[in-house]
């Protein structure tokens, strides 16, 4: 097994693993909101201490890069991306879609839907499969999730939803979920650039247009 460091700051929460000769360590900090670019280095230095991991050791490096919060995407994808060019090793992109799938494939047999809270009762969405995309990000409003219920879609989220309320929504682990989509993506060699999926345009972006 590689050795490899990964980084969530795309939610509210901080996620970071170091795995060194299969030995799997992780930090996780559940409320980081606004709080990321000051955690996310010392957690990363903990999961190394943790993994007795350098990173000069590492294979490669993976960041999760959307879709979720706009700022802690940015900050995330910057870390890895330093790492990675000081020691010339290649990335891994994930998607915090994959962190939700690949966490819910055990004792779930049906179609399941990824989300992410987009706030204001939408969210961010994308449909799997035993493990393969089969409905792309999307941002989707509440009565569109539920459709795809009807659809035959489980509901999974690294985080608890105000969706919860109506509906079951599966909840997934963030770092288990993290370590399996890592390891399933570089045993497929999914390596390349890491660029921010951002599903909706930002707030910023948005008014501009207006």
């Amino acid at each position: 097994m590689k050795n490899f460091l990964a980084v969530d700051t795309s939610n509210n929460h901080l996620a970071v693993l170091a795995c060194k000769n299969g030995n799997v360590q992780s930090v996780f900090i559940p409320d980081c909101a606004m709080k990321h670019s000051v955690s996310v280095m010392p957690a990363v230095e903990e999961a190394l201490k943790k993994a007795d991991l350098h990173l000069e050791e590492c294979d490669f490096f993976a960041a999760v890069v959307g879709a979720g919060s706009f700022t802690g995407i940015r900050i995330g994808i910057s870390v890895v991306k330093g790492f990675a060019l000081a020691f010339g090793k290649p990335t891994l992109p994930v998607t915090s879609f994959d962190v939700a799938a690949y966490n819910a494939l055990d004792g779930v047999s049906t179609k399941q839907l990824c989300l992410v809270d987009a706030l204001h009762d939408c969210y961010y969405a994308c449909g799997y499969e035993n493990g393969k995309v089969i409905y792309q990000p999307a941002y989707l409003e509440e009565a569109d999730v539920l459709q795809l219920v009807g659809e035959g879609y489980t509901l999974v989220s690294c985080t608890h939803l105000p969706l919860e309320e109506k509906i079951s929504v599966l909840l997934a682990d963030p770092c288990k979920g993290l370590e399996r989509a890592v390891l399933a993506l570089s045993a497929e060699e999914k390596f390349g650039e890491l660029t921010a999926l951002y599903v909706r345009k930002s707030s910023a972006e948005l008014n501009l247009n207006k």
